[in-house]
């Protein structure tokens, strides 16, 4: 019997993560193999500066996962996340001539027109929907409802056309077939959150190493997502600056670092070594730490919406592997007086893994379980045989595939919540929306063309000449007649 899997990678800043899983009968997911590769020199701030050691780390982690798994790899899932992207809110509307009952045909045609925004070197990687609003009402769904105005309020989520086309490049010079792009952030929000948080309005704090990525939701609906160029990184850099390797730095990061102490708990008089020869006052190392992080911390609330700012009745949530950070939780309700503060530990399913990394539960994983639960397609190709042979059994090798599975482009509708279009998607989206403009043009020229034949014809009919000619034709027939 064929093997079923899926397969999902994530490219973060400090490493890229394959993983492979399958679901169970009862809904929990059983790891099968993670690999990781470093990328600190091929990903910065979460996106792709260096193409060719990008594509060597991919291969490399294909090549793993199938040798882990004895098993060829179809095609995977991929996070979209990093540097740059943003949301930007969107109303586009539709005025109706008289009253008409909204149909689903024109609910996409409003969304239609939102993908042909332009942004300057900004690529749309996703449109949520946040509300429609008809006449004077606001509606979640306005199809079947009557109405002479329908306007969409839909929140842009953008990217640098750079970072885009580069991960798309990537895959496609790796010959790794993409099953789906997905945006990770709404990936992360799916597995962390509950419902209740969800529609109650809560802040989703994803600590990175390179970048924190704020997601901003009221009444079930993305209201605002951003992704800050500072992480715990920038710590650590800070703690350097004392004169010391990074690793040392990340060291001590972790064995004494504080995300909030109290002014009172500080002993001035206690040192923190730095190496054999070498120490650092603790206050010192403390207003370093503190510095940091309060910056990040202000920011993350920068980007909560004033409209929302005081209806987070859900809380905020961190997660991330900034989140381990002692008293993360008393700094952000010390800078945002939100007092309901939440550390996402883990994803809300049911992993079954032997791996230590997922199973130490400190949200480091969570992005990539993440991408990997809403994976929908067998990901599992054929049988790898010890020896070296393929038995018959199976589906094709990832390079034969080609590098995108989706013959046709989806339309708007068909695509899942949170899933990018990959860049031949888009093109061939592109070139069947150049054919369609091209056919309407022809049939416009057509219907034109026509009507000025129709009205030259009348012109003619109309012209004295013509009114003349045939009373002329009618006499010289009435005299024939008479003739005979």
């Amino acid at each position: 019997m064929a093997k079923e899997f899926i397969v999902a990678i994530e490219l973060g800043s400090s490493k890229i993560t394959g993983i492979a899983g399958k679901k169970n009968l009862d809904g929990s997911f059983q790891i099968l193999a993670v690999v990781k590769e470093d990328s600190t020199q091929c990903i910065r701030k979460g996106v792709i500066y260096n193409i060719d050691k990008t594509c060597a780390c991919l291969t490399n982690i294909i090549k793993r996962l199938k040798t882990q798994l004895r098993t060829e790899i179809t095609h995977v899932y991929v996070g979209v996340g990093g540097q740059s992207i943003h949301s930007q809110k969107n109303v586009i509307v539709k005025e109706l001539p008289t009253q008409e009952v909204v149909t689903q045909q024109m609910v996409d045609e409003l969304m239609d027109a939102n993908r042909t925004m332009t942004y300057p070197d900004q690529e749309i990687l996703y449109a949520a929907t946040q509300e429609y609003k008809v006449d004077t009402q606001y509606q979640l769904d306005p199809v079947g409802i009557p109405c002479t105005r329908l306007e969409g309020n839909i929140l842009n989520i953008l990217w640098r056309k750079t970072f885009y086309k580069n991960l798309n490049k990537c895959f496609q010079t790796s010959g790794i077939a993409i099953a789906d792009m997905f945006l990770a952030p709404l990936m992360l929000a799916d597995s962390v959150l509950t419902e209740a948080e969800k529609r109650a309005g809560c802040v989703l704090v994803d600590l990175g190493a390179d970048t924190t990525t704020v997601s901003v939701y009221y009444k079930n609906i993305l209201r605002h997502l951003a992704v800050i160029p500072l992480g715990g990184n920038n710590i650590t850099k800070d703690i350097s600056s004392l004169q010391m390797e990074e690793s040392n730095a990340e060291r001590m990061k972790i064995e004494f670092g504080s995300a909030y102490t109290e002014n009172s708990d500080i002993d001035n008089s206690q040192m923190i070594p730095i190496d054999q020869d070498r120490s650092i006052e603790t206050r010192r190392f403390v207003e370093i730490v503190e510095a940091r992080m309060q910056e990040i911390i202000e920011n993350v609330w920068y980007q909560v919406p004033s409209e929302y700012a005081d209806k987070m009745l859900g809380g905020i949530i961190l997660t991330g592997g900034g989140s381990n950070m002692r008293n993360i939780e008393r700094a952000f309700r010390s800078h945002t007086h939100i007092e309901k503060i939440r550390i996402a530990k883990n994803v809300i399913h049911t992993i079954i893994s032997n791996d230590p990394d997922i199973n130490s539960n400190n949200g480091m994983m969570n992005t990539i379980l993440g991408l990997l639960v809403k994976g929908d397609m067998n990901c599992a190709g054929r049988e790898i045989n010890p020896n070296g042979d393929l038995f018959e059994e199976g589906g094709e090798d990832i390079q034969k595939q080609g590098n995108d599975i989706h013959r046709e482009a989806r339309k708007i509708g068909e695509t899942k919540v949170g899933v990018v279009r990959t860049e031949a998607e888009k093109e061939q989206a592109e070139e069947e929306e150049r054919l369609r403009k091209e056919e309407e043009e022809r049939r416009r020229a057509e219907e034109e063309e026509e009507k000025r034949r129709l009205e030259d014809e009348n012109k003619r009919k109309n012209s004295t000449f013509y009114k003349l000619k045939n009373k002329f034709n009618k006499f010289f027939k009435q005299v024939m007649e008479e003739e005979k």
